[in-house]
């Protein structure tokens, strides 16, 4: 990972976008995090090296709010984010084609990037969290639903590590809103999708469901669903080996 660069992009509120980049032949691989997750993770290391043992480009951000970039996490919601990473994004369209992997939430961000981004031309989606905060707003008790409209904050559960970053109703809202355009002017994008029978964050009936949609409204979609034993995590020896062949083939 010698070859990694930091870089930085200035986000629409003057706040900076800090990642690293390592410029390559043929194909760039980006990496978008999951929810409450830092840039430099297993996953992000493994696709690092395996990227630069091939020559291909690599690039991984922290959301504007979180990690190393600038900006306080309760300043911003799911279209800030999506903002970062239309501007990191933007920033390689004129490298090699991009493949986006995308990691639970930062999976639907990758589909809304690709449905919208001509230099993306693929796909890997980790147990990816569509519609995240619709979804969690639906599972709660009504009770606490109500608190959260309500309050207009809420943590994602009482872990100790969720307290400290309550949660805006407004996230639920932008949420709701994205999810209902999912499918609207649909851009075929070779896709995979790998979730983990025992994920209980996200649950794999989300996966299914979503390439059911999909296949209905365009049967031709170039989409590929793999459920397989692991929970939302999918860390182990097993799970990095079916990331290495989505993203590389082999």
């Amino acid at each position: 990972m010698s070859a990694l660069q930091p870089f930085h992009l200035t986000g629409p509120d003057g706040k900076l976008i800090r990642g690293d980049r390592a410029e390559g032949r043929d194909r760039q691989v980006l990496f978008i995090t999951g929810f409450l997750s830092k840039r430099w993770g297993n996953k992000s290391k493994a696709l690092a090296q395996w990227c630069e043992e091939r020559g291909w480009g690599f690039c991984c951000y922290d959301v504007r709010g979180f990690g190393e970039s600038e900006g306080s996490f309760t300043d911003y919601t799911l279209s800030d984010w999506v903002d970062d990473a239309r501007l990191v994004v933007r920033s390689l369209k004129d490298g090699p084609p991009v493949t986006i992997t995308g990691n639970s939430l930062g999976s639907w961000i990758a589909w809304m990037m690709a449905q919208e981004c001509a230099s993306v031309e693929r796909l890997i989606l980790i147990a990816p969290a569509f519609n995240m905060m619709g979804v969690r707003a639906r599972s709660i008790s009504e009770e606490r639903r109500h608190a959260w409209h309500t309050a207009g904050w809420m943590p994602w559960d009482d872990d100790e590590v969720h307290r400290d970053y309550p949660i805006a109703w407004k996230w639920v809202e932008e949420s709701e809103a994205v999810w209902k355009q999912r499918f609207d002017g649909l851009r075929r994008v070779k896709t995979t999708i790998l979730h983990g029978l025992q994920d209980t964050v996200i649950l794999p009936q989300g996966s299914s469901q979503f390439v059911e949609e999909l296949l209905a409204r365009d049967p031709g979609f170039p989409i590929e669903l793999h459920l397989i034993p692991g929970d939302h995590r999918l860390s182990g020896p097993d799970h990095m080996d079916s990331l290495k062949r989505a993203v590389f083939g082999s």
